[in-house]
């Protein structure tokens, strides 16, 4: 599994668990519409820290909570 598909399921678990849209989440947190496109039909094979820093930021987490997700322990992750 590559990076970029396992920070867009732990986004949709996130939007699924708290009752937000995509949309909404995207306008309250400046988000573009591009960038959350991208990472969620996983067009690119990685994704910067400061994304990921964005995101943990409109879920009011740090990005070590963010991370904290079996998603990431996967051993088959692949982080090249």
């Amino acid at each position: 599994m590559k990076i970029s598909t396992a920070v867009a399921m732990r986004i949709s678990k996130l939007l699924h668990e708290r009752g937000i849209s995509q949309y909404r989440f995207e306008r309250d947190n400046a988000i573009p519409h591009n960038t959350m496109k991208t990472i969620m039909s996983e067009k690119n094979s990685s994704v910067n820290l400061k994304t990921v820093m964005q995101f943990a930021r409109g879920f009011n987490m740090t990005v070590s909570e963010f991370f904290n997700d079996p998603v990431f322990e996967n051993p088959d992750l692949e982080i090249e």
